[in-house]
């Protein structure tokens, strides 16, 4: 992977509603912290809210075409008054779920092509049937998606040790990371704390050059196709940061 990827790659990974993402030409890597994943033309998926993710796109324009949908949560629970959905409270583990092919989603996204404008526009009269129509042909196709869909609660206070080691590359806000947590600002950070002893800032820095330092000297990667993984925002700001680790720039070991 090329240093001009970095347009290729989410900044803000954060996921706030749940998304469907049809891939119409081209493919897509996923990155949710514990897996990737590539989904290539034809592939349809369920992007789920209230996760970290990141996304590489191909270098070519044009490569790459998506068709969006966005659930928001005032739309969600209109659609489940209406139908009287009652989910079972099973949510699914994975922040990307792949739907199998068939030929409702398929149909479904034939039938849009008079009324779509853009990635995530529809023509404003059939917007809300279309909206409404895919989502029952979501649920049709798998009804366990329900469970996550119409689960309106905040994340709830979970292992931040757990969650952290998982999802320390991920270049967001402490903020971020407080309410994914289930826990104020504060509260993180005094967790944090007493679980890590050190500032969440800090640590995090620590642990993205603990793991550079793996990449280079064990697995011989080279810097510039790995640190926009590790969550640094600049070649250069992740030369400098482990040089004043390690005492020597990440290019004398990885030219070696």
């Amino acid at each position: 992977m090329s240093a001009d990827r970095e347009a290729n790659v989410l900044k803000e990974q954060f996921i706030p509603d749940t998304i469907f993402l049809f891939v119409a030409k081209g493919t897509i890597q996923t990155y949710d912290g514990n897996k990737k994943s590539i989904f290539r033309t034809g592939d349809a998926i369920i992007a789920q809210k209230n996760r970290l993710a990141k996304y590489e796109l191909p270098d070519e324009k044009d490569a790459f075409e998506p068709i969006v949908f966005c659930f928001d949560e005032d739309f969600l629970r209109e659609f489940k008054a209406k139908h009287n959905i009652q989910p079972n409270g099973s949510l699914i583990g994975d922040s990307f779920v792949k739907l199998p092919k068939n030929k409702f989603i398929n149909s479904f996204i034939t039938s849009i092509k008079p009324y779509h404008k853009g990635i995530m526009e529809l023509e404003k009269e059939f917007e809300t049937v279309k909206y409404e129509e895919l989502l029952l042909i979501l649920l049709k196709v798998n009804p366990e998606l329900a469970d996550s869909l119409f689960d309106f609660r905040k994340p709830g206070k979970i292992d931040l040790e757990a969650f952290m080691n998982k999802h320390y590359a991920f270049n967001v806000s402490n903020e971020r990371f407080a309410t994914l947590t289930g826990r104020s600002l504060s509260a993180f950070k005094r967790d944090f704390k007493t679980i890590f002893n050190d500032t969440p800032s800090h640590w995090l820095v620590k642990k993205r050059l603990e793991e550079a330092h793996f990449l280079i000297n064990k697995e011989g990667r080279k810097p510039k196709d790995f640190y926009l993984e590790l969550g640094f925002e600049s070649l250069s700001h992740f030369s400098v940061a482990y040089k004043n680790k390690f005492g020597y720039a990440p290019s004398r070991q990885a030219d070696k």
